[in-house]
């Protein structure tokens, strides 16, 4: 019968056999205490996030838009970013031309044109610069008289469809304006001195000298009306 001493050995050996048989075990598995938390196959993914989760933080929700190149060659400008003059167009030749100023142009009323009763004049626009320029709309116009009161109300415009003139430098285009014969109309008739010609989207007119004669100011048939401008000079 084995004495106390010697179980008391075997048992001690037999429990640093298995302490050394779970180190094994721990190191084949790969384990280690450095680590995050390992996830085995069928469990719950963790709550702090997941895989779609971390691919998509690094992947922006929109692509944003580049800045837009100025199309003239000049700066950007974040009120205007094609750097293009809202009163420039391009022509057919793909050139640019602007607004015609008051400044560009000079003013003249066409000869007459009656009938039915009906007095019509071409006022014309044509353009004195050195590049093209455009016109798009109705011209502003009002009858003085010598003191430079106006006579009548202002004209009113009548129907018609605007389109851009391009004005070479020479070029003209004309606005009609008319009215009845006061003589016919029987309307309140005065005989202007000048005639006040304001281009579309300009604030200064041009003076021209009228001589058309009477025109109605108040009473029947008293309204002035214009057209839009269109190319040539209405002859």
């Amino acid at each position: 019968m084995p004495n106390k001493s010697h179980v008391i050995h075997r048992a001690t050996l037999l429990a640093s056999g298995v302490a050394l048989l779970g180190l094994l075990t721990a190191c084949g598995n790969g384990g280690s205490s450095a680590g995050g938390p390992s996830t085995l196959s069928g469990t719950a993914a963790p709550a702090s996030g997941d895989a779609s989760t971390a691919a998509s933080a690094d992947t922006p929700s929109a692509v944003p838009s580049p800045t837009p190149t100025p199309s003239n060659g000049g700066s950007s400008d974040a009120s205007n970013p094609t750097g293009v003059t809202p009163s420039a167009a391009v022509s057919a030749s793909g050139s640019i031309s602007t607004r015609c100023h008051t400044s560009e142009l000079r003013a003249s009323v066409g000869r007459n044109d009656p009938g039915a009763g009906q007095e019509n004049f071409p006022i014309v626009l044509t353009n004195t610069s050195s590049h093209s320029c455009t016109l798009r709309g109705y011209p502003g116009t009002a009858f003085l008289d010598a003191s430079g009161k106006q006579l009548g109300p202002n004209p009113q415009r009548g129907e018609g469809s605007p389109e851009t003139v391009t004005l070479a430098p020479g070029s003209s285009a004309w606005a009609g304006l008319t009215f009845s014969n006061p003589e016919v109309s029987e309307a309140q008739a005065a005989t202007p001195a000048t005639l006040l010609v304001t281009p579309p989207n300009e604030r200064d007119a041009l003076k021209v000298k009228w001589n058309g004669g009477q025109v109605p100011v108040s009473g029947n048939a008293s309204s002035v009306r214009l057209t839009v401008f269109a190319p040539g000079s209405g002859v």
